[in-house]
């Protein structure tokens, strides 16, 4: 069986790996441990495609340890323990170096069947993870780990591996290859970070590709065939999810409209309306709030016809939201606000009621100065009356600080008329 060519292309070496200069360049830190012959525990983590499994590989290939492989995906804790019989055995004098892919699909109780031996030495752990560490990893096992971030390599880097790719097939079928840089800049561009979704993206222009003249040609016709649906890196679990709805609302909060529809683009083109709906009703009214309330009526009207409308014509009510967040006045200090105030009760800040303004209208016979004793607003000119209203100990406290903007200085300057 003919392996796929990604993995025929698999690097031997460190210098062929495509990318992850920031760790793998000339004294970065992993490339010095790995040169330095001293490995210890460590953990990979980045999207898929990026070079993870590869480095892992190359390190195992260059150590004395026994090497064994596991995936955490269909891996069980009897495979964990037939590896652990091998130790201090014939079979693995130097000890062993457990390469496990998807560390977090291994449960508490499978990852701590490992704690013993990776802290006494036994088990050299070398594990990847396309999922943040510190949300998926047992503490134990992070805290004896070195966590290396590997990130999506950028276009360049993969045009070169493509180059690469071509050279191979070129050399392995003993043909040339004629393919248009334009193609080349499409495949890189369309694998989202992606090096081993490129090459897979070539190989299939290539065997799509025509034969004339002793030539192999892939035209911009077939390639564009093959990339006409963009496989975009994207996981509704999992960290993409996560940051490219922060960057949705922190673009929109930002005042850049461009940013925010893109990141929009990004949620509806695959399908995530109700995710790109929650987090523009949170957006306007965390950010955009009092220096434009009407806007917080105006995006749920639209959130609402979205909604009701479906995909694909969701996206036109929603761009409309977006633009308006984005180009609105910005304000927090509802939402500074009520977050000092949930500070206050979380430290124990709750206090007795004042009088006045409990609901109970008879005082028992402790109380000298019976009568609740509350003034009724309406009662009085322009609707106010001076009275306290926060318990004894908060009295003096402001949790409402009105913000830079027109409108809210005009309610400041409305009640300060008032209340003077």
């Amino acid at each position: 069986m003919i392996k796929p060519l990604s993995d025929r292309l698999r690097p031997k070496s460190l210098d062929d790996v495509v990318g992850q200069k920031h760790i793998l360049g000339k004294d970065k830190m992993l490339r010095k441990i790995i040169e330095s012959g001293n490995i210890p525990n460590m953990i990979f983590y980045g999207p898929s495609g990026v070079g993870k499994t590869t480095v892992a590989r190359i390190i195992a290939e260059n150590t004395k340890k026994k090497l064994h492989k596991l995936n955490a995906t269909i891996a069980t804790t009897a495979d964990i323990k037939s590896i652990i019989s091998e130790i201090d055995t014939l079979r693995a004098p130097e000890g062993i170096l457990l390469y496990l892919d998807e560390i977090q699909y291994f449960n508490k109780k499978q990852q701590q069947t490992l704690l013993e031996f990776i802290e006494n030495g036994k088990i050299t752990l070398i594990a990847s993870t396309t999922e943040n560490p510190y949300f998926y990893i047992y503490g134990a096992i992070l805290s004896r780990c070195t966590v290396f971030e590997f990130k999506p390599v950028d276009n360049y880097e993969i045009e070169k591996a493509i180059y690469n790719a071509i050279k191979y097939i070129e050399d392995d079928e003993d043909i040339y290859l004629e393919i248009k840089e334009d193609v080349v800049k499409d495949i890189s561009s369309i694998a989202g970070g992606d090096v081993r979704k490129a090459i897979n993206f070539f190989e299939l222009c290539f065997l799509s590709s025509t034969f004339k003249d002793g030539r192999r040609i892939i035209s911009s016709d077939v390639s564009r065939q093959i990339l006409k649906s963009p496989n975009i890196r994207y996981d509704r679990k999992g960290d993409e999810h996560y940051d490219t709805l922060s960057a949705f609302q922190k673009s929109m909060r930002g005042s850049d409209p461009d940013a925010a529809i893109y990141y929009l683009a990004k949620l509806l083109s695959t399908g995530d309306l109700l995710s790109a709906c929650r987090r523009l009703l949170v957006c306007v009214c965390e950010d955009v709030g009092l220096a434009y309330p009407q806007a917080i009526s105006i995006v749920k009207s639209n959130v609402d016809i979205a909604m009701q409308v479906g995909l694909p014509e969701a996206r036109i009510p929603l761009a409309d939201a977006v633009i308006l967040v984005s180009l609105a006045p910005k304000s927090n200090s509802a939402y500074c606000a009520i977050n000092a105030a949930m500070d206050d009760i979380k430290k124990g800040k709750s206090y007795e009621i004042p009088r006045h303004l409990q609901n109970r209208h008879y005082d028992g016979d402790e109380v000298e100065n019976k009568g609740q004793f509350y003034k009724y607003p309406h009662d009085f000119e322009n609707h106010f009356v001076s009275q306290q209203y926060l318990p004894n100990e908060l009295k003096e406290k402001s949790y409402y600080i009105p913000g830079d903007n027109k409108m809210e200085k005009n309610f400041y300057n409305y009640w300060n008329k008032i209340k003077n």
